[in-house]
């Protein structure tokens, strides 16, 4: 992988984890319904950039094999594989001892897309 798009995609995995910590902090004071035995600062941030430098290894290899539309073809699939991994938080199974289990989604679904809207943010600034 190339160091551009190393630091694209920790940068991205940076600014997604920062913006899911500050989203699980306002949840929380708002609903007053605590998750961090499920979602902690320490998996959240390490979710954002994992997930951030698998995008960023996709989108090396979509580079290399498609050179001209490498690009268009990555954010397609980013897209859509967030938009498909919204699915996985409603359909997570929480602790008997939860309080509140009907409220995870509200949690955890916009999380999922911290990632791709960091790297489709930050995409122009790394381009230029």
């Amino acid at each position: 992988m190339s160091k551009g798009i190393f630091v694209h995609a920790l940068v991205a995995g940076i600014l997604a984890a920062i913006a899911a910590n500050i989203y699980n902090q306002i949840f929380f004071y708002a609903s007053q319904v605590d998750f961090s035995g499920i979602l902690n600062t320490v998996s959240i941030t390490a979710l954002n950039i994992g997930v951030s430098l698998l995008a960023g290894v996709i989108y090396w290899l979509l580079v290399l094999m498609f050179p001209s539309k490498g690009p268009i073809i990555f954010n397609f699939v980013y897209s859509m594989t967030s938009f498909a991994g919204v699915l996985i938080p409603m359909m997570y199974t929480l602790p008997l001892t939860q309080l509140y289990p009907e409220l995870f989604p509200g949690l955890a679904v916009p999380m999922v897309l911290f990632p791709v809207i960091a790297w489709m943010t930050i995409d122009p600034l790394i381009k230029k």
